[in-house]
């Protein structure tokens, strides 16, 4: 199984990413043997990934990482870069690699200080693979002083360094940084390339896999947390029956406040999961006393530690909001498609009841009233808005309709 296996409905983009990385394989050649370059090559040292939310383009630009340290010796044989077995594709997908940088944003941006060792590295040769690679997750998080960082780096590499930047579209990153990479663009998955791939990959039902699927109209992540989570589905049940209860003002507030104490319980359980051991792992490293005393001089470094995990919940419980506003949005247009006799397939076909009850209460003015409410709350949200007052203002409008 290669990497390019997990990367569903993408065969354009995986074909140009192979040619890439065996083009890498002559360069990297030329550099040991002190011989010139290839005149033309399909590599580069830059590159921006984009997409629709569930096209993978975070897990295609790792593929290809995967594709760029591979050392399988078939290789040598002519074999297909990215094997998917060899520690270097290993080590690069799961995201232990020495040379395979990783940058997320922890909270709704990605800060200079985040960005200042991660730039420092990659003017650096690589340690044990065959490039310095460094993956910016959320290139559209970039604040002003942490692209501008990202840009010198870009600017002038290092012969044997390679940036891999993704964003959901191309307007998303600033034009003097995308200007300097090969730019590939990723489309949504096909509904039924979706299923297939859970059937064969997850052994998912056929049933299952089609209805997630369908659900979460080709994105890939979502599809395959709602087929295995238990919990993932129920809160999704939960959120579609919150159209049928704004008909009441107190119904409306209730079903707000659910909402967020919902995405707050997300980042909640995030929080235990990870924070705990965090913390604990830098007490070690900082040399902890026994019975939890830290030495003098560690208390900014543990405040920042601090800092960063309360900013990752915070995005945490956004991320779950927007999850919960992008099923909604999904819900009225479903209702839509009905009022207006449309042959367009329905999502949520196990809320086909709901749909038919709002589709014949309403008009599709209203209906489109509403899918604008929810784009309001999410702007809303962008923009920092406490999120209870947010969420409470969309349910009031869509009560109002």
């Amino acid at each position: 199984m290669t990497v390019w296996d997990d990367l569903v409905g993408q065969e354009k983009v995986s074909e140009q990413l192979t040619a890439a990385a065996r083009d890498a394989d002559a360069l990297v050649t030329a550099a040991a043997a002190d011989t010139p370059p290839p005149a033309t090559s399909k590599m580069t040292h830059a590159w921006l990934f984009t997409g629709p939310p569930g096209a993978g383009v975070n897990r295609t630009a790792r593929a290809f990482a995967a594709a760029l340290q591979c050392v399988s010796p078939d290789r040598a044989l002519g074999g297909v870069p990215g094997c998917g077995f060899c520690d270097g594709c290993h080590t690069a997908l799961v995201g232990t690699h020495a040379d395979v940088s990783t940058v997320a944003a922890v909270g709704a941006q990605i800060l200079v200080d985040d960005m200042r060792d991660t730039v420092r590295k990659s003017f650096t040769s690589p340690a044990n693979g065959r490039w310095q690679i460094i993956l910016v997750e959320d290139a559209e998080r970039l604040n002003e002083k942490s692209a501008n960082a990202v840009l010198k780096a870009v600017e002038e590499p290092a012969p044997r360094t390679v940036w891999l930047l993704c964003a959901p579209s191309i307007e998303d990153v600033l034009p003097t940084i995308r200007s300097r990479c090969r730019h590939l663009n990723l489309r949504t998955p096909s509904v039924d390339a979706v299923a297939d791939m859970l059937v064969r990959r997850d052994g998912i039902e056929p049933d299952v896999a089609a209805s997630v699927a369908r659900a979460t109209q080709g994105h890939v992540e979502r599809a395959r947390r709602l087929a295995t989570d238990p919990a993932a589905r129920a809160r999704r049940a939960a959120v579609l029956k919150l159209p049928l209860r704004v008909e009441e003002v107190g119904g409306a507030l209730k079903a707000a406040q659910e909402l967020v104490d919902a995405a707050s319980e997300d980042a909640k359980q995030l929080a235990e999961q990870v924070d705990g051991k965090e913390t604990e792992e830098l007490k070690a490293a900082l040399g902890a006393a026994q019975g939890g005393r830290m030495p003098r001089g560690t208390a900014g470094v543990m405040k920042d530690l601090e800092d960063m995990q309360k900013r990752r919940r915070t995005r945490t419980q956004r991320d779950s909001l927007d999850l919960a506003l992008t099923d909604l949005t999904a819900f009225y247009r479903d209702v839509l498609a009905l009022q207006l006799g449309s042959r367009v397939a329905i999502a949520n076909a196990d809320a086909e009841d709901a749909l038919e009850r709002l589709a014949r209460s309403g008009t599709p003015e209203a209906t489109l009233r509403r899918i604008e409410a929810i784009g309001a709350c999410r702007e809303a949200l962008d923009r920092n808005v406490a999120p209870l007052l947010a969420v409470e203002a969309m349910t009031m409008a869509l009560r109002a309709g």
